[in-house]
């Protein structure tokens, strides 16, 4: 249609409008601008343009076509008028095209003498002819669109002519089921066949203009998947030119549920002499292309910006693949397997499928016929093999075709249950082995052994419960007719790769059922060499099955290449050891330790193994999946245990065949014990049965051991809970004996450290594991001291921790402890208390001095514990805070008397300051008491101090930097203890902290000390202060390293 518009633009000549007209017909949708009035101005004979842009397509006729444009001289136009309408009247639209064909046959004949001129550079010539004569371009260009359309013209009305009868309606129907009635006349009759006739034609579903607009390969595609095949046969026939290279394109529109028969003349031949597809007979309209429609031609209309191809030919589309050569025989028998496979995936109609084949064969195209033996079995497949509640399986040709005859057995039987297994088998599995068979002998290789391998490569890759099913439809009491393995050899051999090739752990029940179906063969024994030959078959056997580097896992495939070649002697002894191997293989699974039935055989030399899996049966049985709660379930472990370690009737070893009954009773005692029940320990020691015989010194040995491992398992130190009272209980099992008790004393030790709160980090307390670990464990003393401020204080309770840390009558470690109580005493400046314990520690090592010759202690153990004496006497007797100089004179008398000779006149030298400080205050204590002042002010320090807490001497002289002079040879304390405790394995402290600096402190610092240095043999005062604050910074800085 054309869009009106009418705008008042004035009136204006002839040649205006013509000029419109001639702009704006070019385009069917333009807008045609005409002069107000100008109908009444203009007549046809002097206005056909106006005229003819007036008409609707639905006014055109034959003859006003004709009469209209014949009057317009101008080509182009009149060209341009014609291809702008599309109707969908035959003649009118014909009339329309051989119109529009005339007019442009002038610049045809002028573009082509002009071509014809210039032979040898044609594109070029043309170029500049169409450059120069625009209209020409355009006329060539429309005429190729006019012949176009007037062929698919033809076409249309040729397809018109083979209507296909339509599917009658409900009113046909019942029109034909009272054709018989009698009561009708012959009128009716007549009228109802007439009726039937006019419903029985379909219109046709494309109509004319669109026929004509639209692509003409679009055009093919929608006919076929209307099903018109007539029509499209005729396009095919007609232009063929241009749809054969999309032949299959529309092969492919056709719905893959219509039956072959309705289109077989469409379908791909197949031509034997030429090994190919036929090259279509084909019957276009013009015998001739038109010369503007050849290649050159259009090539040099293309490349004009200012032309528009108006006919876009199917072959200029890139988007479809095209196949201009004949199809090859490899090429047709590909695509009408893919047809196929389409038709299955799509529809599952198998029997659409079998007739494509069935065509495609008739036509002699190679490897149809067994792609319809395929599409035989397939159909099997799909309708006879049982299906699961859920059809998810597609099953295509391609995927069919691409899969193993393995896989293919499988799909077979996916869904068959053990029930229904043997006949499945024998209805779908053995035909189609049947098959395979026939095939490979046409083929020239024959394998006789083809069905029965695929059937094997199934049952050993089969659940052990579809496995049984076959055993027992194979049983070699059945008549042979009804058994699906009919050799008992190859039986025997299957069972035993199914068996020991299988990694279940909960199907004993199913494995017995398969053992009972084999077959049992009277073979003469020879006693002498029974042994051999089954210690023989079941080394082999471990070492087959053992994982390697070539072969991790040992497949059940695997093993049938092991049984194949092995006589019936030999099958016979394998059979009987697999009878033992089931029967240890229940007992282990009734006790939750089961083990796969090749760890028999991979176990049968393997002490380790059996051992390993022996103590994973006693730990394992006081799980909470078993539940042993009394004595007597126990016992029955205990009997499983030992029937283990035993031989059977046929004298083969059980699964702990290595192992001694000791053994086993020792390791059954060690998880009895682990399951903590004790109480049943010891009823099973106890008990009159004596079913648990174990010599006590053993039963100690295994209590020890149990207690242990609870221990290092333990997450807290507490024996009141957990596994830590499991240690300490499993120790009431046994006699008591030095041994036990020193290990429950152990356990007290550790459990009195853990509330002490001792750390092993920041924040982490110290675990059990780590206080067993430790190989100096007076350390722990050491950190128990540091980690508590008041531990010192109990001394009883600290030296009761050290007998329960093994100390017990260890009279060195004794002193040592008391040492580290004494230097912690006195780092918190409690100076009696200090006192106190070192002279508990002078008393002791006197002791130990006088009892030494007669004890198994060393000299190097007495001369360590002197000297560790010494040296905290020496410390706290030059201690300047602590201000009881009497004691201070005891403390130095006792490191004169325990002291090595080379160290005496260090002590010395201490002893005789001290000695000249006592008479100094002696002597203002007299002075003071004559002049009537009280006692009690010449200890204005201490009981000044505030808090009671003196100052560090550290802290007082950590500004001087004073050198020591030469002479001053007195080592420092810590360091002497450093270098004592560095030979010994305690390695106590002499500070865990530092001490408050105090006023009275500083006061007495700079009072009585200082008076009393200055009248020191009459030293200088610079000399003397020197000397002593060099002496205490050396003591300060070694202490600190030492810590």
């Amino acid at each position: 249609m054309v869009l009106w518009v009418f705008g008042v633009i004035g009136y204006g000549n002839e040649e205006d409008l013509i000029y419109v007209a001639r702009v704006l017909m070019s385009n069917r949708n333009s807008m045609i601008i005409v002069p107000e009035g100008g109908s009444s101005e203009f007549g046809m004979a002097s206005d056909p343009y106006t005229y003819w842009t007036r008409l609707a397509d639905e006014e055109l006729t034959v003859e006003n076509v004709t009469q209209t444009l014949n009057t317009i001289q101008d080509d182009y136009w009149a060209a341009a008028a014609t291809a702008d309408r599309i109707l969908d009247d035959v003649k009118v639209q014909r009339a329309l095209l051989e119109l529009g064909v005339a007019r442009t046959r002038g610049a045809l004949e002028r573009s082509k003498e002009i071509a014809t001129n210039n032979p040898d550079n044609i594109p070029d010539t043309l170029r500049a002819h169409f450059e120069a004569a625009p209209d020409d371009a355009e006329l060539c260009n429309l005429r190729v669109t006019l012949l176009h359309r007037l062929d698919l013209l033809n076409t249309f009305v040729e397809i018109s002519k083979e209507v296909p009868a339509g599917p009658k309606d409900e009113v046909e129907s019942e029109i034909d089921e009272w054709e018989d009635d009698p009561w009708a006349d012959g009128t009716i009759a007549a009228s109802s066949t007439n009726a039937h006739e006019a419903k029985s034609s379909v219109p046709l579903p494309i109509s004319l203009s669109t026929f004509l607009a639209d692509d003409i390969l679009e055009i093919s595609c929608q006919l076929a998947s209307l099903q018109w095949f007539g029509a499209l046969q005729t396009l095919l026939t007609r232009h063929g030119t241009l749809l054969w290279p999309f032949r299959l394109l529309i092969l492919e529109s056709i719905s893959e549920h219509v039956h072959p028969t309705d289109f077989c003349d469409i379908l791909p031949a197949f031509d034997i002499s030429q090994n190919a597809e036929p090259t279509p007979v084909l019957k276009p309209w013009r015998s001739e292309e038109d010369w503007t429609e050849s290649v050159q031609v259009q090539a040099v209309l293309k490349g004009m910006s200012s032309i528009d191809l108006a006919v876009k030919f199917p072959s200029t589309s890139s988007i479809y693949t095209q196949h201009h050569a004949p199809l090859t025989a490899d090429n047709l028998t590909t695509w009408y397997r893919l047809r196929v496979d389409n038709i299955i995936n799509a529809t599952g109609l198998i029997d659409i499928a079998m007739a494509t084949i069935q065509h495609g064969a008739s036509q002699a195209i190679p490897g149809l016929d067994e792609l319809g033996e395929e599409l035989s079995l397939l159909s099997r497949l799909v309708y006879d093999a049982p299906q699961g509640p859920d059809i998810a399986d597609d099953w295509t040709l391609s995927r069919w075709s691409s899969m193993e005859p393995s896989a293919i057995v499988r799909g077979y039987l996916a869904h068959s249950t053990p029930e229904t297994l043997p006949k499945d088998i024998a209805r779908l599995v053995m035909p189609y082995l049947f098959v395979l068979e026939s095939r490979a002998e046409r083929a020239g290789n024959p394998d006789p052994e083809l069905p029965t391998r695929l059937l094997y490569e199934y049952i050993l890759s089969a659940p052990l419960e579809m496995t049984a099913a076959i055993f027992e439809a194979s049983k070699p009491t059945l008549p042979a007719a009804q058994r699906l393995i009919r050799n008992d050899e190859d039986i025997a051999r299957l069972a035993l790769a199914c068996l020991y090739g299988s990694d279940s752990l909960d199907e004993w029940s199913t494995m017995s059922r398969i053992f009972e179906c084999l077959p049992a063969w009277d073979i003469a024994r020879d006693e002498d060499n029974d042994e051999d030959v089954t210690d023989t078959t079941i080394s082999s056997l471990g070492a087959f099955v053992t994982p390697s580097t070539a072969r991790p896992r040992c497949s059940a495939s695997d093993l049938l290449v092991f049984f194949k070649p092995l006589p019936i002697t030999s099958l016979s002894r394998a059979l009987d050891i697999l009878d033992v191997h089931l029967e240890s293989g229940e007992i282990l699974s009734r006790w939750s330790v089961p083990a796969p039935l090749r760890w028999f055989l991979q176990s049968h030399s393997n002490s380790n193994e059996q051992r390993a899996w022996a103590n994973r049966m006693a730990r394992r049985a006081g799980g909470s999946d078993d539940q042993l709660n009394n004595q007597e379930d126990w016992e029955w472990l205990l009997e499983d245990m030992l029937k283990l370690t035993g031989t059977g009737d046929t004298g083969l070893p059980g699964a702990f065949g290595l192992l001694t009954r000791d053994e086993v009773i020792h390791l059954f005692m060690s998880g009895l014990l682990s399951s903590g029940n004790f109480d049943i320990a010891k009823g099973l020691l106890r008990s009159a049965s004596k079913k648990l015989s174990i010599e006590p010194a053993k039963v100690e040995d295994i209590c020890l051991e149990c207690s242990r491992e609870f221990y290092d398992n333990a997450q807290s130190g507490n024996y009141k809970f957990g596994d830590m009272k499991l240690a300490y209980d499993c120790l009431d099992v046994p006699q008591p004996t030095d041994r036990i008790v020193r290990e429950k004393e152990f356990i007290e030790a550790t459990s009195r450290i853990s509330s002490f709160n001792v750390t092993s980090r920041p924040g982490i307390p110290i675990s059990p594991i780590e206080i067993r670990l430790t190989n100096d464990r007076l350390s722990l003393i050491s950190r128990v001291l540091s980690s508590n401020s008041d531990a010192y204080k109990h001394t009883e309770v600290i030296l009761d921790l050290v007998h329960k840390l093994g100390f017990r009558n260890d009279v060195a470690a004794e002193i040592k402890t008391l040492a580290m109580l004494a230097d912690t005493a006195l780092q918190a400046e409690d100076f009696s208390r200090a006192h106190e314990l070192s002279e508990k520690m002078v008393d002791a090592v006197l002791s130990l001095r006088a009892v030494s010759p007669t004890t198994i202690l060393s000299d190097s153990q007495v001369a360590e514990a002197s000297e560790v004496c010494w040296v905290a006497c020496f410390q706290l007797g030059r201690q300047p805070e602590f201000d009881d100089v009497e004691m201070k004179l005891s403390l130095l008398g006792r490191a004169l008397e325990l002291c090595p000779p080379e160290k005496l006149h260090d002590v010395l030298i201490s002893w005789r300051r001290l000695e000249l400080e006592d008479i100094e205050a002696r002597e203002r204590r007299l002075i003071a008491t004559q002049n009537g002042v009280a006692v009690s002010a010449v200890r204005e320090r201490t009981l000044t101090a505030p808090g009671n807490v003196a100052a560090s001497l550290r802290a007082r002289l950590q500004e001087f930097h004073m050198p020591s002079p030469p002479l001053l040879s007195t080592p420092d304390a810590a360091a002497l203890a450093s270098r004592t405790f560095r030979s010994v394995a305690a390695n106590f402290p002499f500070s865990v902290g530092h001490r408050g600096h105090s006023q009275a402190s500083d006061r007495d610092d700079r009072g009585s000390r200082s008076e009393s240095l200055l009248r020191v043999d009459g030293e200088d005062v610079s000399a003397q202060a020197s000397r002593v604050l060099s002496k205490g910074i050396g003591w300060l800085i070694g202490a600190d390293e030492e810590l």
